[in-house]
């Protein structure tokens, strides 16, 4: 499924929301959420979370993962948490908007 653009930022600020993650367990816990919906390409996950550093709306640090291996983890900072409830608010916004003009959608006749 195809991501609307800057929905994939939302995704990853609202993952991080229950705690620090590495790049692939940001990536299997909306793989996860979505019912197996949401597919993240980590080339368009790397970026993501290099542009959601450079905003401060994530930080980073290098630690030992579950897998005894240094990756680096993503948390979510102060900045990113009042930036998500910004896009949450939008986006529900977004959703009601699409939602009633799919709902006038007449039914197809076979």
């Amino acid at each position: 499924m195809d991501l609307l653009q800057g929905t994939l930022d939302m995704l990853v600020l609202r993952t991080l929301l229950a705690g620090s993650l590495h790049g692939y367990g940001i990536a299997k816990a909306i793989r996860s959420a979505s019912n197996e919906a949401l597919v993240i390409e980590f080339g368009s996950l790397y970026p993501a979370l290099k542009r959601l550093e450079a905003q401060g709306w994530i930080a980073s640090a290098w630690e030992t993962s579950e897998h005894n291996r240094r990756a680096k983890f993503y948390r979510l900072t102060a900045a990113g948490r009042k930036h998500l409830v910004r896009e949450n608010s939008k986006w529900a916004d977004f959703v009601r908007a699409v939602g009633r003009i799919m709902a006038a959608l007449p039914e197809a006749k076979a």
